[in-house]
């Protein structure tokens, strides 16, 4: 396993830095709210994403690979779900009336959207394909994995909302923010793309 460590974390980053749904939310609300209001969303995506890994390991999400319509339903409602927020984000009010609208993804609404996504599951089912070793102590070594890529998610997380907070310093004006705020949504359904391409 020592060996595979480096390979690992560079797998990590890979997958948890990459954009996505999780990252272009977590930007947009950074931007709408600033960084600590995001908080809550991160700790759902990061913890969320590390109990899947553990799931993973422990055979659920082979589950989600080998039957069709499960994988199916997961891919169907996971969509709705962020089509559902990039409206919200898109169509949020800017400047007096944006507080009273809209509020930053919550810790469950953002462990909603993690579970939902198929990416994330096939993600860290390869991982514990790949990283784990014949013979080896498959639940300590599931279980590092599991927090390699719950470290490398949290740290996706602050990395792209303390971009998405910067960014938001920028958008004082309600017509730009509005603009922003629907290319965000685009971005999120646009990220939905790679999901159906293989329909």
């Amino acid at each position: 396993m020592h060996e595979q460590f480096l390979s690992l974390v560079l797998f990590a980053a890979a997958v948890t830095f990459s954009p996505g749904p999780n990252v272009v939310l977590v930007t947009a609300c950074a931007a709408n709210f600033g960084f600590r209001p995001v908080v809550p969303q991160m700790l759902g995506i990061t913890v969320t994403f590390g109990l899947m890994t553990i799931a993973s390991g422990l055979g659920i999400a082979s589950v989600v690979r080998t039957e069709p319509m499960v994988h199916l339903l997961l891919k169907y409602l996971g969509a709705a779900y962020l089509l559902t927020l990039a409206w919200r984000i898109g169509s949020a009010k800017s400047g007096a009336q944006a507080t009273a609208r809209l509020r930053p993804i919550t810790y469950v609404e953002a462990s909603v959207i993690t579970a939902l996504n198929p990416k994330a599951w096939v993600s860290v089912l390869g991982a514990v394909a790949a990283y784990t070793t014949v013979g080896g102590h498959f639940l300590i070594e599931t279980t590092l994995i599991a927090g390699i890529l719950a470290v490398s998610c949290l740290l996706s997380c602050i990395v792209w909302a303390g971009f998405g907070s910067a960014i938001g310093r920028l958008l004082s004006k309600p017509r730009v923010r509005t603009s922003f705020n629907w290319f965000m949504a685009g971005l999120v359904v646009v990220s939905l793309a790679p999901l159906f391409m293989h329909d």
